[in-house]
């Protein structure tokens, strides 16, 4: 389904890149913008599905970026966000999970530009996040895993973090079970314990399996 998409990205070459890739993939570019505050203008007045968004940017080459993305996850729940950037920044990464998490809502991601394989793989994820779901790189996953200490993490047996950390790249049941050579049964009895373990019953208004991700991640 084509998706509204806006690009904040201060290299001019990357956001006319991107823009492209996205286009010639049947999605409308309503906005390739180059810094955070025209970011927050170009969210508000086209109100796009999702953001792809760049973590430093001017005027400091920070982290200006992400934190506008935080902003805009606060003030918009139903935006889906994609950071896609060469840099990992662990504090404001948990800082937006936190601000999904909080307001019930999915539709994060943070992928490193020189990790993406292909375009099909990005596009791939664009189309996951916008739909509620995650996707994070590996790397960003084992950092945030390193920084947290938290009672829900002990609880989880070293299988059951195989698990998660699988579910926070957006694997599905069927690819985690490739992936760890075990059975699809195997899988839910892991991803049925984690619900558990994080205090996650059944509902109808969340959506259980992203929201095990956040917590796990943000906590």
């Amino acid at each position: 389904m084509p998706m509204r998409i806006v690009i904040a990205e201060d290299a001019a070459v990357v956001r006319a890149g991107l823009a492209e890739i996205l286009a010639r993939g049947g999605h409308e570019v309503v906005a390739a913008v180059g810094d955070a505050e025209a970011l927050r203008s170009a969210i508000a007045d086209h109100r796009p599905d999702i953001a792809v968004v760049d973590v430093r940017m001017p005027p400091g080459y920070t982290d200006e970026g992400l934190r506008a993305a935080i902003a805009l996850r606060r003030d918009y729940p139903d935006l889906a966000l994609l950071v896609f950037s060469h840099y990992i920044e662990t504090r404001y990464t948990a800082d937006l999970l936190g601000a999904a998490s909080a307001r019930g809502a999915a539709g994060v991601g943070y992928l490193l530009k020189d990790r993406v394989a292909d375009v099909s793989e990005f596009l791939d994820a664009l189309r996951r996040v916008a739909a509620g779901g995650t996707a994070l790189d590996p790397e960003v996953v084992t950092q945030l895993l390193g920084a947290s200490r938290t009672n829900g993490l002990r609880t989880l047996t070293a299988r059951e973090r195989e698990v998660l950390a699988l579910m926070a790249q957006g694997h599905s049941n069927s690819a985690i079970a490739a992936s760890l050579v075990i059975s699809g049964r195997a899988v839910e009895k892991h991803v049925g314990n984690i619900f558990t373990k994080l205090g996650l019953p059944p509902s109808d208004t969340y959506h259980r399996r992203v929201l095990a991700v956040l917590r796990y991640l943000q906590s």
